[in-house]
């Protein structure tokens, strides 16, 4: 069935033999994500279609940023293929570092695109970037655990349930923590992460008059809350984990509650890597009642730098790669809870996706998140755990190296903070706002 998927999606494409023969190997930098990784021991089926080769640049989140900003804002020209987000898009579309994603084949069917995707990947209607996988965030829990403590999750729980269940699954003694979230530095690890928190406490980034608000009660309730209920249910070292780490101790049996991308939902129910797949369940990210939940939205996407030479062969892996045909074959191979997630309606219009005992959640986290609205008071800017704005990545990687100074004690609340509300008022002001 692949085969002739593939030969399909070969002819929409317009690939043909001659241009084939003359492609180039396509340079590609992705981020070191189970899906990113299961989509590079397909490639060889793309080859097979088209004659073009593929050559990987495999990096840590932090790292992956790090490498391809510079690269296009120096116009490096290292990378026919970069995988960004929802920050990125927009505003490097908007300087005119991308190409694009006009031309599409009606196969491929742009509009299945769901619409807070395509909204976050576009800049004044045009798209910048195709989503591989969409998500949102969600709490991910052992429902053995749960029960034994004598607790119930409700579907849209408050943090401070979350709080009392962390505390009564914890057991140190069997190495099993109550509650594992990122910590990590970086501003789309741990900063995404406890921005996305804050903003269910009722904190912001901005007022509407751009001035940091890291001086206002929100955030030390938030940072305070945070801490210590990862000092009292967490892991040691939470300092440094991120996505990945807390992935593996999941995996491992060592983590009551997760609260993290949706996306993780089908490596932790996965019964070849994870040991606690049958006993995983899900609810919609905690609030405070304040009206807002603690969950993002992200898509991790497929963009082509400007200036590169590989343009036609860019945009026809990109087609393959976050196609219906693509969704397809990893079903077909590994199963529908398998597939790339959050990207495109047709999916969860699928009977047989909507057996996926995590889908559901999913499309309600997503349909949830309202980039445009993120926050309790209102904010100049769009964007749930980032600020959409240029200055954004390297403030608040900043910032977030101070916050992870406070998970691993060198640092108070209050300092942190103190320094958080100076840093940021001082870089706001050199930038003119």
């Amino acid at each position: 069935m692949y085969l002739r998927n593939a030969l399909r999606a070969a002819t929409a494409m317009t690939l043909v033999a001659t241009a084939a023969a003359h492609a180039d190997t396509l340079t590609i930098a992705t981020v070191n994500n189970g899906d990113m990784i299961r989509m590079q021991g397909y490639t060889d089926k793309f080859t097979e279609a088209t004659g073009i080769d593929v050559e990987w640049v495999t990096l840590e989140e932090n790292v992956l940023r790090q490498r391809v900003t510079t690269d296009i804002t120096t116009k490096g020209g290292t990378f026919d293929i970069m995988t960004i987000g929802m920050y990125e898009t927009p505003i490097w579309g908007a300087n005119g570092w991308l190409v694009p994603l006009d031309g599409l084949s009606e196969e491929y069917d742009v509009g299945d695109i769901l619409p807070a995707m395509a909204g976050g990947l576009s800049h004044d209607g045009t798209l910048f970037a195709a989503p591989f996988y969409g998500e949102s965030s969600m709490i991910m829990y052992r429902t053995d655990l749960m029960e034994k403590a004598g607790m119930e999750m409700p579907d849209a729980p408050t943090w401070q349930f979350i709080k009392e269940a962390a505390a009564a699954m914890t057991d140190r003694d069997a190495e099993i923590n109550g509650i594992c979230l990122r910590g990590k530095a970086g501003w789309g690890e741990g900063g995404a992460f406890i921005t996305a928190m804050s903003n269910s406490f009722g904190a912001r980034w901005f007022d509407e008059e751009w001035k940091p608000q890291f001086d206002q009660p929100e955030w030390a309730d938030t940072l305070n809350f945070y801490v210590e209920m990862m000092n009292e249910s967490g892991p040691a070292g939470y300092a440094t984990n991120g996505f990945n780490e807390n992935l593996s101790l999941f995996q491992q049996g060592k983590c009551g509650m997760w609260i993290d991308a949706t996306v993780a939902a089908s490596f932790v129910t996965n019964p070849d890597d994870s040991t606690v797949a049958d006993h995983v369940g899900f609810a919609l990210a905690p609030d405070t009642g304040l009206g807002k939940r603690s969950n993002w939205l992200w898509a991790w996407a497929l963009a082509i730098p400007a200036g590169t030479q590989q343009e036609d062969a860019a945009k026809q892996f990109i087609e393959w790669a976050t196609s219906k045909d693509y969704i397809e074959l990893v079903a077909e191979s590994e199963g529908w809870a398998n597939v790339p997630p959050g990207a495109r309606t047709s999916l969860y219009e699928n009977p047989e996706y909507q057996k996926v005992p995590f889908a559901k959640m999913t499309l309600d986290s997503i349909l949830s998140a309202d980039p445009n609205s993120p926050t309790v008071k209102p904010v100049p800017y769009v964007g749930i755990q980032f600020a959409a704005i240029p200055e954004f990545a390297g403030i608040a990687t900043q910032v977030s190296q101070e916050f992870s100074a406070v998970y691993a004690g060198q640092q108070t609340v209050e300092e942190a903070l103190a320094k958080a509300q100076a840093f940021t008022a001082e870089e706001m002001e050199a930038a003119g706002y």
